[in-house]
């Protein structure tokens, strides 16, 4: 019996040979692949897109109702009428002096021992050399408190392909806080092409910079110091520079300070005093007053002119200097640059037609029998005005509706208007022996 079911096991299993069964992979679909692929990547990066955006969109919002900022308020220079002169102050404090004195004795009938004593002390004190020298330095001291070091760094490679950063250092001057800014007048050329801007305080504290605005014609930029990256104790440290009036020739005579970059090294301060206030610098579609003093410097000074009452006479420029005097320290009237530093203050651009104007003297008016306006002495190659036809030798007499009857007219109206905007300028042109009235539409631009 056993015999038989072993002859029956082998019988069994090829019986059972038809239940085996192979298992055959599925063919993979390229095509569906290569699209199901597509779509995914398309979905991620239209779903990454619009992260972005929604991102981009809400991060203001979010960052002003967590962190909101004051509106900053409109910086003013205005223009000074019978500012009183650094000289008149010293006259009114003497007058006050002495009336004091008089009441003083009348009151109190102090023997005449007593007076002279303290006259004779008064005396010493106004005379003596280390007194007076003392004096100043207290003054420099405050007005240094207005001062900064501004540094433009730039990256660059040398001949071995090392790279390395280049610095150029000039001074500054903080002419205006408005509230969401900390502003400062500095020289642009040595800033151009800067990749960072760094400000350091008079105390040493240092923020970064950017330029607000500048001006081609003067050289001059606006530099901006975010206040919610200034610390309080820089803020109360520093203070704002007062712009004085320079338009007085009286001025001149008069000592002053010169405090900034003066002779290649930064927070530096030389004592003088002013040669010449009556000397004109005509730039394009603007008329500067130049200050020259006796003080010896580098070439390129940067800085302020300083009188002894502290406030800022002008903004050192030895651009203009003559040959043999291309190291004494001078400077651009601060009275005439106030228009121009409220508007690069306010972010708004300096306008440029491109011509020279002047006044027309009232000798040569009655000698020729020309009428008010402003005489333009040259003009710009390719410049607005000259691509419309304006000329040397034209007299504007009318910009819009409004009459000029000097050069402070016209750059007072130019400041008027905004970049690429139209004006019609009315001139007098010399036509046989008799002046002929045009009229031009220019359009006014920006110099990069």
């Amino acid at each position: 019996m056993k015999e038989n079911s072993d002859r029956n096991e082998p019988s069994q299993a090829s019986d059972f040979e038809f239940l085996q069964e192979k298992i055959k992979e599925r063919p993979i679909n390229k095509k569906k692949l290569i699209q199901r692929t597509i779509i995914t990547a398309s979905l991620a990066l239209l779903f990454g897109l619009i992260a972005c955006l929604t991102f981009l969109l809400l991060e203001p919002v979010l960052n002003n109702w967590l962190y909101p900022e004051e509106e900053p308020i409109v910086v003013t220079f205005p223009q000074e009428k019978d500012e009183m002169r650094p000289e008149d102050m010293l006259t009114e404090d003497e007058t006050t002096q002495e009336a004091e004195s008089e009441e003083h004795q009348t009151s109190d009938e102090l023997n005449e021992s007593d007076i002279q004593g303290e006259l004779e002390e008064e005396d010493n004190l106004i005379t003596g050399y280390e007194d007076m020298y003392q004096s100043i330095k207290e003054l420099y001291q405050k007005v240094a408190t207005s001062m900064v070091t501004v540094t433009g760094v730039k990256s660059d490679v040398d001949w071995f392909n090392n790279p390395y950063e280049s610095e150029g250092t000039i001074a500054g001057v903080i002419i205006a806080n408005n509230n969401r800014e900390l502003l400062m007048l500095t020289k642009r050329s040595p800033l151009k092409g800067a990749e960072r801007i760094h400000v350091t305080f008079f105390n040493g504290k240092t923020a970064e910079g950017s330029i607000k605005k500048y001006d081609v014609n003067t050289d001059l930029a606006v530099i901006a110091v975010e206040l919610k990256y200034l610390s309080s104790d820089v803020l109360e440290d520093v203070s704002v520079a007062k712009l004085a009036s320079s338009n007085d020739v009286k001025l001149q005579g008069i000592p002053v300070m010169a405090i900034g970059n003066i002779l290649g090294y930064k927070d530096s301060v030389c004592y003088g005093m002013i040669t010449s206030m009556g000397n004109d610098i005509t730039l394009p579609d603007n008329q500067y007053k130049m200050i020259t003093t006796d003080i010896y410097g580098s070439k390129n000074p940067t800085g302020i002119l300083v009188s002894m009452d502290g406030s800022v006479l002008g903004i050192l420029d030895n651009t203009h200097n003559n040959e043999d005097t291309a190291n004494l320290v001078s400077a651009i009237g601060i009275t005439e640059l106030k228009g121009m530093i409220t508007k690069l203050s306010n972010g708004a651009d300096i306008l440029y037609a491109g011509l020279y104007v002047q006044d027309i003297s009232s000798e040569a008016r009655v000698e020729l029998g020309l009428v008010k306006g402003a005489y333009i002495s040259d003009i710009d190659m390719n410049s607005p005005a000259m691509k419309k036809g304006i000329q040397k030798g034209d007299i504007i007499v009318r910009i819009g509706d409004k009459e000029i009857n000097s050069a402070a007219d016209y750059m007072n109206a130019i400041r008027g208007y905004s970049a690429n905007q139209e004006i019609t300028i009315t001139v007098l042109r010399s036509a046989k022996e008799e002046y002929k009235e045009m009229e031009f539409t220019v359009e006014l631009q920006v110099r990069e």
